[in-house]
């Protein structure tokens, strides 16, 4: 685990805002609801998104209608990556609104980016 305990608590932080924004920029009628460094995504259909981070492992998680997927923070991509398919958290997001939702949403600004730049 190369991640730090602050590392770890700043990448997801700024992963959740990220996502925040992309989700309030996609026009979609969605609802958002952060607390207690959970973020879940509401569809208008009824199906949820919930990211949640679990500190013990260093990795974010998410839950989605077709189940729960893990994914490691990689410091020299820049992006997260999912610790079972190996697929990038950006790529999975958008298979999964597309298979949950029917929506195709843009989830490229996830990638290459630490949470540093502004």
């Amino acid at each position: 685990m190369s991640l730090t305990e602050a590392r770890f608590h700043d990448l997801v932080d700024a992963t959740q805002e990220k996502l925040q924004d992309i989700f309030d920029e996609s026009g979609l009628d969605l609802d958002l609801e952060s607390s207690a460094g959970v973020l879940t995504v509401k569809f208008e259909n009824g199906s949820q998104f919930i990211f949640s981070r679990q500190e013990p492992l260093r990795q974010l998680w998410l839950a989605a209608a077709s189940g729960g997927f893990h994914f490691d923070y990689d410091e020299e991509a820049k992006h997260w990556i999912c610790d079972k398919s190996e697929e990038l958290l950006s790529e999975m997001l958008y298979r999964l609104a597309k298979q949950q939702a029917g929506e195709e949403i843009d989830f490229d600004a996830l990638d290459g980016s630490d949470g540093n730049r502004q």
